[in-house]
């Protein structure tokens, strides 16, 4: 091997690529960088990523809309993505994960340099989950962010009450909105899905009633469609509504009411929606896999809506 050679070898080896904002200003401004590669220290992994799913969050990062907000302050690079799949690669002490595992996670806040369109990421052990050897990693990718969104949204909902269970679910049919209304049904909840009418054979295989159109007076809203005010005044008094922006939610009236999912990492949680999409219960919803070299026109696709599955980048 020449002395050139051996050095590109030795570069590659001590980087790996990842796609990054500096300027945010939409796709048009995301750059694949190179990264020094970083060993894993207490109780973390480093993780060789298979699959990173595209999330409309991702799009706000990447337009500059979280950075307005005061909410990223990253003087060099703002990095891209929230949940992942792969396969851990190396272990830092006190780690009980082997090297060679099957894992996927998410990787939530928005003010870090690093994100999950990348092909190597460091990671807490302890927000992963094994993926089920009957789950492919691609599918595995697109559940994290969206799978425990919809499970906390059902915690803030909580067990219906015995004078009150009907949930009305905006957005039905969109990612979070999939997870809330099948999820919500184990805590008792009688859910309807408001969707758009050619969803009505997906929201109803969830095992809920459906409608295009509601009227005022549900004891609950769970907000996937984010409609905000609009869904606010679906709410009867004193019911709840569940919103999916935090820090934007509408004012509380009529005595109802009102909270919004902040999305955190939670390994044993994770496990669990993993292991009930493995077996058909939840569903998989991949729309298309590209590499990462296209993390920009994947962003595009997602920004026209009516995707019905996930972008999945592919380092």
């Amino acid at each position: 091997m020449s002395t050139s050679t051996f050095r590109a070898a030795t570069f590659r080896a001590a980087t790996f690529r990842a796609a990054v904002v500096r300027s945010p200003s939409g796709p048009d401004s995301i750059e694949i960088i190179d990264v020094p590669l970083v060993q894993p220290g207490p109780g973390e992994v480093r993780v060789e990523i298979a699959a990173a799913a595209v999330n409309p969050v991702d799009l706000g990062v990447a337009s500059g809309l979280f950075h307005a907000m005061g909410l990223v302050d990253q003087p060099e690079h703002t990095g891209l993505g929230w949940d992942f799949s792969g396969t851990v690669v190396a272990t830092g002490p006190g780690v009980d994960l082997a090297v060679g595992t099957r894992v996927a996670g998410l990787v939530a806040g928005f003010d870090r340099d690093f994100g999950t369109y990348a092909e190597q990421l460091v990671v807490s052990a302890a927000d992963l989950a094994v993926v089920p050897d009957g789950l492919d990693l691609t599918a595995a990718s697109t559940v994290p962010l969206n799978g425990l969104a919809g499970a906390q949204i059902v915690d803030l909902l909580g067990d219906a009450p015995a004078d009150g269970n009907r949930l009305l679910v905006t957005g039905a049919a969109g990612a979070v909105g999939g997870y809330v209304a099948r999820l919500a049904q184990d805590r008792g909840w009688q859910v309807t899905g408001l969707a758009r009418a050619e969803d009505e054979q997906f929201v109803r295989g969830l095992g809920a009633d459906f409608t295009t159109h509601a009227e005022p007076g549900w004891d609950a809203v769970a907000d996937g469609a984010v409609l905000q005010e609009r869904g606010l005044a679906l709410v009867r008094d004193g019911g709840a509504f569940v919103g999916v922006r935090p820090n934007a939610e509408p004012a509380p009236e009529r005595g109802i009411t009102v909270v919004a999912v902040v999305t955190h990492p939670d390994g044993p949680r994770l496990g669990d929606l993993l292991a009930r999409t493995a077996s058909g219960e939840l569903p998989a919803r991949v729309h298309a896999v590209v590499p990462l070299d296209q993390v920009a026109d994947a962003h595009r696709a997602v920004a026209k809506g009516g995707l019905r599955g996930r972008y999945v980048l592919e380092p």
